[in-house]
């Protein structure tokens, strides 16, 4: 049964330390099939996607230790299997990395259609007609996605739609092809150009990520590395926002504030004061908070993984605030679960028009996905009352020791299990 339970109306004031990015993690744990020494990863998220991800790939024959929580190390020297079909692995996303991977070694790759969060329609064409320009034959057959390649032979590619794991994908098959391959209007997010550095930590010759046009030489072979996964920023706007939502003071650190600047943009809009320095940011909701509007978009933009958290804080905006969904056509199924706190909010398909209240009152919600689950938590962490949070396998997948943290700030929060637990936590906070 396990949810959180959860007692609002406390400010959440202090410091917390942000995690590795599990958007740039998955890809470079992908990568690290591509060669055949030992590579060190270090600000490694203790994640159930990761977790699912590296039992995939010791599945394969890839030997995986963990030195520590947040530091893996990894030997593919023995893969003996190119065929990815764990039934874990299917639920997430991240398991098509390992086609552009492992095509981009061992020229062939058969990985089960991959799954993640119901959010809408993220179709892999932009992935298979990369695959095809490098000279792979793709096909999907029993649930799986097959590609095959003689040769992999460097392309032009120019992507129909800005697509972040295609351009990560392309990316990995391209590295070790033939010739020079160019990837045209890709995707500029931070674990792009995490992924990169990491492969050229390795040996590969990949310029411009981060902006419009990649371009890749490719390279015979690559060779061991050590490397640090970058912060995550949606970790850390995620705990910005709850912040805004308790009217609370919030140190994040170990940040990257570049990668926050839309965030921190639209928080300073609604009214919070925002102080930055070199590795960690301040958020302090002293006054009421202010409507806006926000259009969700690809890096630089404002990001569709804090759509949800925005939307909890506008709820309690004065005014009346638009929030656009531009990224994925499904992404306000919490909605439901906020109005039952007491949101007012009306959705007309890409678009919601909210009208701010003054409180939620505590409710039982369902997280019906990752970002929408750590949203509402930030909705019940601020109503008026007490609320249970059900489905958290689903923040769970990219948020480490969510609840601890939020209890670091002052929240009063428990993760229970059974039905004595949630009444020893009713108890306890009176």
């Amino acid at each position: 049964m396990e949810q959180y339970a959860i007692k609002g109306g406390n400010p959440l004031v202090g410091e917390v330390e942000i995690g590795g990015a599990k958007n740039a993690a998955l890809p470079i744990l992908a990568a690290s099939v591509m060669t055949d020494e030992t590579v060190y990863i270090e600000n490694m998220p203790d994640v159930r996607d990761t977790n699912v991800l590296l039992s995939a790939m010791e599945n394969i024959g890839v030997i995986v230790k963990r030195t520590d929580r947040h530091k893996v190390t990894l030997n593919a020297s023995n893969i003996s299997e190119l065929v990815v079909e764990d039934e874990n692995i299917k639920k997430i996303r991240a398991s098509y990395y390992l086609i552009g991977a492992l095509l981009g070694k061992y020229k062939h790759a058969e990985v089960a259609l991959p799954g993640g969060c119901d959010i809408g329609c993220r179709a892999i064409d932009q992935h298979i007609k990369g695959f095809r320009a490098l000279g792979a034959d793709v096909k999907i057959e029993h649930g799986l996605i097959k590609t095959q390649a003689e040769h992999l032979r460097g392309s032009h590619i120019y992507m129909d739609v800005v697509s972040v794991g295609a351009t990560i994908n392309i990316m990995m098959a391209a590295v070790m092809a033939e010739g020079t391959t160019i990837i045209e209007n890709s995707a500029k997010e931070p674990h792009v150009v995490d992924l990169a550095n990491f492969l050229n930590s390795m040996g590969a010759n990949i310029k411009g990520a981060g902006t419009d046009v990649i371009r890749i030489k490719g390279v015979s072979h690559l060779h061991g590395t050590e490397y640090a996964v970058i912060p995550d920023q949606i970790e850390a706007g995620t705990f910005m926002f709850a912040a805004a939502v308790t009217k609370g003071d919030v140190t994040v650190k170990n940040v990257i504030p570049k990668h926050l600047e839309s965030i921190t943009a639209k928080l300073l809009e609604i009214g919070c004061e925002v102080e930055e320095a070199d590795d960690c940011i301040r958020v302090v909701a002293s006054k009421p908070l202010q409507h806006t509007q926000v259009k969700t978009l690809p890096y630089p933009g404002f990001p569709t993984d804090m759509q949800p958290q925005i939307t909890v804080a506008l709820g309690l905006s004065k005014g009346t605030s638009i929030v656009t969904e531009s990224i994925f056509e499904n992404r306000f199924k919490y909605v439901d679960e906020l109005t039952r706190m007491g949101a007012s909010i009306k959705v007309e398909g890409n678009t919601a028009i909210i009208d701010g209240v003054s409180r939620y009152t505590g409710a039982n919600i369902s997280a019906p996905d990752l970002r929408a689950g750590a949203a509402l938590v930030l909705a019940a962490m601020s109503a008026e009352g007490f609320s249970t949070v059900d489905d958290i396998r689903y923040i769970e997948r990219g948020y480490e020791d969510f609840h601890l943290k939020l209890q670091g700030l002052g929240a009063q929060i428990e993760l229970v299990e059974t039905e004595r637990d949630l009444q020893k936590f009713k108890l306890k906070i009176g």
